[in-house]
């Protein structure tokens, strides 16, 4: 029987190196394009006919609009209404490479530091770079809150940086542990039920029982795959908010 570990294999699908670079295409790049395309034929049906009246897929649609605007105002405030796309893109891309992981024989790509990560720095070096830009190095005043005591500074300073050069690892790391130790369980559970059906018709019945939690394991599975994505983008908000409002 495989490792629980298993599923989380790179494996290339269509092999390709440049200059001694491996860019091969691989399972995670195709369930990447897979969560791509259903999050483009998902949103282009629920806009294709627009009406007074929503019907199923204009709801939805009008649904994750309205859920991801609400998250901003209430994160950023009316002026980060500009950063609406960012998020909302974040959103579907966690989601969808949470969720399409829980389909048999797919590859769950938010399962791997390295996808996490990069979304993660993506919204860290933006926060940077946009804070620079706006304040200048008054930008820089995030690490020193007014009022602090002179005696107090370099301790307040030396914490404020740590927390904000962790933000990252602690925002990548949280998703990644969560799908890991998610489909880690279910395969377990799963080799449970495989391994008593051996021993006949006692293994049957008793194989019913890890498969029944198994059960209910996708349906845990699935709400943590939509939590994990709101928590993500949450925090990115939460982030994303030093670009337009400092410490005075």
């Amino acid at each position: 029987m495989a490792s629980p570990t298993h599923q989380f294999e790179i494996k290339p699908l269509i092999p390709l190196e440049i200059a001694g670079v491996d860019i091969s295409f691989t399972n995670s790049s195709l369930w990447m394009m897979i969560a791509l395309g259903v999050s483009i034929c998902l949103m282009s049906l629920a806009t294709r006919k627009m009406a007074m009246v929503p019907g199923r897929m204009q709801a939805f649609g009008e649904g994750m609009y309205d859920f991801i605007d609400g998250m901003i105002r209430d994160n950023l405030g009316e002026h980060g209404k500009q950063y609406f796309t960012l998020i909302f893109t974040l959103f579907f891309i966690v989601f969808f490479g949470n969720a399409l992981g829980l389909v048999p024989y797919s590859f769950t790509y938010t399962s791997h530091l390295a996808v996490t990560a990069a979304l993660a720095f993506l919204v860290f070096f933006m926060v940077i770079g946009l804070g620079i830009a706006r304040h200048g190095l008054h930008f820089f005043s995030i690490f020193l809150p007014p009022g602090v005591p002179a005696w107090l500074v370099p301790l307040v300073f030396l914490l404020e940086l740590i927390s904000f050069l962790i933000r990252p690892v602690t925002l990548s790391v949280r998703l990644f542990a969560n799908m890991v130790a998610g489909h880690i369980m279910m395969k377990v559970f799963a080799g449970f039920s495989v391994g008593l059906l051996s021993l006949g018709a006692l293994g049957f019945g008793l194989g019913l029982l890890p498969m029944g939690m198994n059960i209910v394991m996708i349906g845990f599975e699935l709400l943590i795959a939509y939590l994990q994505a709101y928590v993500f983008t949450v925090l990115c908000c939460i982030y994303l908010k030093d670009t337009l409002d400092l410490h005075h």
